[in-house]
This record gives C-alpha cells, structure tokens and sequence, in this order.
C-alpha cells in the first residue's frame, strides 16, 4: 500500500512549537548535568584527597575557561530546575492544560531561565 502523504526530510523547513523547543533543551540540559556531575565528583574527590589536591582544584577553578565551564554547568541546571518545575505543575493540572497555557508556560520558563543564568553569570565572575 502507498502512502500518498508528503515525505519531508529536511529538518531546517520543520517548524516546530515553543512547547517542543522547550522539552528538547530540558533533554538536552539533563544529558549535560549528567556529563557534568562527573567532572564535579572528580574535583570533590581529588580536593579531599589531601591538601596538595585541593590547592590544585582550587587552581584550576580560578581561570577563566573553569568558570566558563561552571557557568555552562550552572546554566544547564538552573534551566533543568525551572522546565523541571513547569513539568511538575502541569502534571499537578495546576497550569499548562490547554494549548494556550502550554505555550505561555514555555514562554514563562525560556524567560525566567534566561533571567536565572544571566544572574548566575554575575555571580560567577
């Protein structure tokens, strides 16, 4: 049986909604802490391994391609957090019902998260 239903592959021409931007980065943010929890493990393991290890991380947290790092880190989970938050109040049914209220809601979260990492970059540097 042929489908007479058009084939398009070129992934540039799809638009897709707000709603699947906003669940595509929070996947994407939760593989990028998943990577990241492993390099912070290994600095709090060799920073507590004795005096010389913790002056070494301390060194290396210093430079400026450390706290690029931490702030990318910090960014993933600040917007895994808020996603994170949205999905559980709509799974409440509090928000986010219809349509409408999911798209504003992905608005709410691509805003609040933009305002979070730009604060977490101050407070870095």
């Amino acid at each position: 049986m042929k489908s007479q239903r058009p084939v398009n592959l070129d992934l540039m021409t799809i638009k897709l909604p707000i709603t699947a931007y906003t669940s595509i980065l929070h996947r994407i943010s939760g593989v990028i802490l998943f990577f990241g929890i492993i390099v912070l493990l290994w600095g709090l393991d060799k920073s507590l391994a004795s005096e010389q290890g913790f002056a070494e991380v301390k060194e290396c947290l210093s430079g400026g391609f450390a706290k690029l790092v931490l702030w990318g880190l910090m960014s993933a989970l600040l917007y895994h957090l808020v996603a994170g938050i949205k999905h559980v109040l709509m799974d409440m049914g509090l928000v986010g019902e219809t349509m409408e209220a999911g798209k504003l809601g992905s608005k709410a979260v691509l805003v609040i998260a933009a305002v979070l990492i730009l604060l977490a970059g101050v407070w870095i540097w």
